[in-house]
């Protein structure tokens, strides 16, 4: 039977009347039933599978993202250590540069001392009130020197080169006077400043915190 008249006999086939359907026509409607139940039951098991393995398929690209995201923090944790003891290195540098109560004396002499080399004139030496911060305090000192400009250059670098921190603060330079005012010769100037140095705070000088949780300082020993 040739193709042609296969379909020929197909189009003669009465749909509401299957039982006188030759016996071919029977087992190829078995057939293509077949196959349309297989085909929907496998696609009916199958299609859940495929969406679950999609889900999963995701999951493992967001943990991947996640495992190199925590690789390279692990791998750039010996740099932040290294980085970490630099810190902790150069606040004890810092600290060691704080001179205890008992060494402020000392070092306001070292101003005083500063001042005599530049061969500056001293009009005002005077402490103010100590400012406490967190773990040290801030100790200034208002100043009015006489001098010219070289000599309080000197004074400045010469306060810069201590062995402690200085800083000079609300600083104000005006001419000193004609060489006819007591004490103003011709061309010098009067520098008003404050000049702060910083002191640590003792252990009995640290409030405890409210909360209690945040760490105290460790006391440095003095060099």
């Amino acid at each position: 039977m040739t193709a042609q008249e296969v379909f020929e006999e197909l189009q003669q086939l009465d749909l509401k009347n299957p039982g006188a359907w030759p016996r071919w026509a029977h087992i190829g409607a078995v057939v293509v039933a077949s196959v349309l139940i297989i085909g929907v039951g496998a696609w009916s098991l199958i299609k859940p599978e495929y969406e679950t393995l999609g889900v999963e398929e995701q999951k493992e690209v967001t943990l991947k993202g996640e495992f190199e995201r925590k690789q390279k923090k692990v791998a750039a944790l010996d740099a932040y250590k290294a980085q970490l003891e630099t810190m902790e290195r150069d606040f004890g540098a810092m600290l060691r540069q704080l001179p205890s109560k008992t060494e402020v004396e000392n070092l306001l002499n070292d101003i005083s001392q500063t001042r005599v080399a530049s061969s500056l004139e001293e009009e005002l030496f005077q402490p103010q009130p100590e400012v406490p911060k967190e773990f040290y305090a801030e100790v200034p000192n208002r100043i009015v020197v006489t001098g010219n400009y070289h000599q309080m250059g000197a004074f400045v670098g010469g306060v810069a080169a201590l062995p402690r921190i200085v800083t000079i603060d609300e600083v104000e330079i005006r001419p000193a006077g004609g060489a006819n005012q007591p004490g103003g010769a011709r061309g010098a100037l009067r520098m008003s400043a404050l000049a702060k140095t910083y002191r640590y705070l003792d252990e009995s000088e640290i409030a405890p915190p409210a909360d209690g949780n945040r760490p105290r300082p460790t006391r440095r020993s003095t060099p």
